[in-house]
Parts: C-alpha cells; structure tokens; sequence
C-alpha cells in the first residue's frame, strides 16, 4: 500500500494472562478512514487505544510486537509517550467535555503542552472549532460552560479539542453511538472532511456506518485480525465466510 501511516507489526497485547490482541499485522494508510468492526470483546477498542499507548494505564498490561508510526516504533523503550498521544488523538465513544468553558475545553491541551502564548491559543481554538464543524454553533458563547451544549454539540467539541494540539492521527471509538441520527449523520461528514487533514482510525459496531465513511475496513474476532481491504470489497465479497457471516449479520 502508499503512502502508509502507521505499520503495524506482529502486535500481541496481554491485560495480566489473557491474550487480548494475536498476532496482528497490517498497514493503515494516511489521510484515509480506517473501520474497525468486529463483535463485541474481539479487541478493537484495545487495537485503537494501542496506537496511542494507552493501554499503558492498566495494571499487567503488556504488548509485543511493533507499531511504527513516522518511522520510530512507538513501543521502543526511549520513545516518549507523551509526543505519541500528541500525534494520535482520541475521541472516546461517550461525549467527555470538561466541567469548563467552551473555549477551556479547546484550550485544555495547549496549556498543558507548555503553551503561553494568548493569541496562538485564541487561533488555535478557532481554527479547532471550524476543523469540527462547530464554530457557528458556539463562536457566541465560548466562556459558557461545555455541558450547556447538546450531545452532538459536545462530541464535535471533543474532536475539536482533540484536534487543537495538532495531531496527525485521530483515534474514535464508536463516537457516535450515543448521538440521535441527525447528530450521527453530522459527525460522519465530519470524518469525511477531516481525513483531508488527518488519518483516522474509528471502531464501530454499526455495519451501515462502516461501509459509509471508511476507505478500508479491519474485520477482528477474537483478538485476531481476520480479514482487511477496501472496504468495497469486504462489503461486497469478502474472502472468508466467516467475514461474510458477520457483515450480513447472521452473527454477533
């Protein structure tokens, strides 16, 4: 594949002794959507959360095998985990908003980078804002506080804030399962506008959504990655049975 992003190799993820991710290697592309689906417990919300390392968090969790993003393993003893969560973003499944103000919320990141600078802040917050498709919405009630704004509102504002420390990747898990279908429908154009930017990476359990926003689909089960193309072909014919069964919907 060109232009790849992030190589994954031979990747195995252990929480204590459960094999959680076996084996997995494949190439994910930069500036494409990437879906993520496969049943419940399969280990696609471990797989996104590895990208950015923060599966570190959890007590007996353990990783082999390499994930090479801009060239570095990210796993390599001297990487710094911190430049690695800058680069891969996260946007959770439930809306998280901090008890702050809207312009707060997009400001949080900077500041904790180091940041001091009030008008590169002001910049960057607006420009977030707009990348998320939100900035109409708020421009005229930034100091109010962020639960105020309705459950779309808030996610586009995660990804917003995701966004204002400049990343290269952004990770969502399920980020729309909680929202109504207008909501939905405004976060999947969303993707679609920011993978000129960015390269995403989204679980999903919703079959129709996958084969909407994604370029290439990863099909898991069971902590293995079964099977994975263009997401045409593995809606349309797909290799394995098994692949075949779970998109149609006869199991999981």
């Amino acid at each position: 594949m060109n232009n790849v992003k992030i190589k994954v190799e031979d990747f195995n993820f252990h929480y204590g002794k459960t094999h959680v991710l076996k084996k997995v290697s494949m190439d994910i592309v930069a500036n494409k959507v990437t879906g993520i689906i496969g049943p419940s417990g399969c280990g696609k919300s471990t797989f996104l959360r590895s990208i950015n390392r923060m599966n570190d968090t959890i007590l007996g969790a353990k990783a082999e095998g390499r994930i090479i993003l801009d060239g570095r393993n990210i796993y390599d003893d001297d990487i710094d985990v911190v430049e690695v969560r800058r680069k891969a973003g996260m946007v959770f499944q439930k809306s998280n908003p901090f008890p702050k103000s809207i312009f707060d919320n997009i400001a949080y990141g900077l500041r904790i980078n180091g940041v001091k600078d009030k008008y590169y802040i002001h910049e960057r917050v607006e420009k977030s804002l707009r990348d998320a498709a939100i900035w109409d919405e708020v421009k005229g009630r930034l100091n109010k506080n962020a639960f105020e704004l309705s459950g779309g509102q808030q996610q586009r504002l995660c990804i917003a804030r995701a966004l204002a420390v400049e990343p290269e990747i952004v990770l969502m898990d399920e980020p729309a399962s909680a929202l109504d279908p207008t909501a939905t429908l405004k976060v999947e154009e969303l993707i679609q506008e920011l993978k000129k930017k960015y390269t995403i990476i989204i679980v999903t359990h919703n079959m129709q959504q996958a084969a909407r926003i994604s370029d290439f689909t990863a099909f898991f089960m069971m902590g293995e990655l079964v099977e994975y193309d263009v997401t045409s072909i593995m809606f349309t014919k797909p290799v394995k049975k098994i692949t075949e069964d779970y998109i149609t919907g006869r199991f999981g």
